[in-house]
């Protein structure tokens, strides 16, 4: 396979999760917002929600509080920022449209179809009137992506490059929301064993779609040590890290090359070490110190695929953000600049 049609199915399927990803974080933030807080309280939230993709430093030079409005018209439309729910959409759909010939036409349409959509969606300002109905709105159209991709594309090299980047950029978020979720957890806004902890990690295990299977693997009270666990090394878990990481390896066996032997040998080694992995010794090490190891390995292996299966990333990043009319070339080396230099 051509390594720029691979470099589009790869990037098609991270900007995809990433949306979805998004949404999910956003929609659990809507639905914690709703509970008795102090103003501080809910405006460290929506900072700990920031800080998931590193985008602080951004919005604060943009915007004056942490408030909802502000950060979902930060994270949802906001041209300026390339994580942004309508930057990944966009950046999705154009990969999609540069490997046509590749996709199967149910695939493209539902890509395309998904773009058109939105436009409507941000004319009527539908994710400030009713954000929960948006924010489902977009996970949706990510499990329909995802489901017509598995149920219609031939599972050849395209395939395993779509899926190669699904689980990378699912297995970077997994990672990031327990980072920054667990340090907010630990800080004295929320009180260690009072009921507010409670809500606050099934707000947790909600956005990564993980609470009814907590109940049905730990049927008992839903504890931090559990929480991680489940989203660390449960392999039934889709959103674990260990579940990510054998899908990683997996598609990277079938697309191997002459040039990849080493970048395996990552994705292997950190595959075995999640799963020879116990929460305890986890946890005894530092889940932050741990997961911020897990996060440089991520990054270390996007940067192996791109080396080794995808076109070179250009070393200069462009401080403005890439508008529509730029072409498919700027708007992805832009964007895969900066992914980079956050380690996403």
């Amino acid at each position: 396979m051509l390594s720029r049609t691979a470099d589009h199915l790869f990037w098609m399927a991270r900007y995809t999760e990433r949306a979805e990803n998004t949404a999910r974080m956003l929609d659990v933030r809507v639905q914690y917002s709703l509970m008795p807080q102090s103003t501080l309280a809910e405006q460290q939230g929506w900072r700990t929600m920031l800080g998931v993709s590193e985008l602080e430093a951004q919005f604060d030079a943009k915007y004056a509080a942490p408030t909802q409005k502000e950060v979902i018209d930060f994270m949802v439309r906001d041209p300026d920022n390339l994580s942004s729910i309508a930057s990944c959409l966009r950046a999705a759909r154009e990969n999609a449209r540069a490997v046509r010939g590749t996709l199967t036409t149910e695939v493209w349409e539902t890509e395309n179809s998904t773009w058109l959509m939105l436009q409507q969606h941000l004319k009527s300002r539908m994710f400030e009137h009713n954000p929960g109905k948006f924010l489902e709105w977009v996970k949706y159209r990510s499990h329909l992506s995802r489901g017509v991709t598995l149920g219609t594309m031939f599972q050849d090299e395209a395939f395993n490059f779509i899926r190669l980047g699904t689980f990378l950029e699912r297995a970077d978020n997994t990672a990031r929301i327990l980072d920054v979720k667990f340090k907010f957890l630990a800080s004295d806004t929320i009180q260690a064993g009072a009921q507010g902890e409670f809500y606050y990690l099934a707000a947790l295990l909600r956005s990564v779609s993980a609470f009814e299977t907590y109940r049905k693997v730990y049927r008992d009270a839903i504890t931090p040590t559990r929480v991680a666990e489940l989203l660390i090394l449960q392999a039934k878990m889709p959103r674990s890290l260990v579940a990510c990481m054998c899908g990683v390896v997996a598609n990277l066996q079938e697309v191997r090359n002459d040039l990849s032997h080493h970048t395996e040998d990552l994705a292997e080694t950190l595959h075995t070490t999640l799963q020879s992995s116990q929460i305890d010794d986890i946890l005894e090490e530092g889940l932050h110190e741990f997961l911020t190891r897990f996060l440089a390995l991520i990054a270390k292996l996007g940067d192996g695929i791109g080396r080794d299966f995808l076109l070179p990333v250009a070393p200069e990043v462009h401080e403005e953000a890439p508008s529509q009319t730029q072409t498919q070339t700027q708007t992805q080396t832009q964007t895969q600049t900066q992914t980079q230099t956050q380690t996403r």
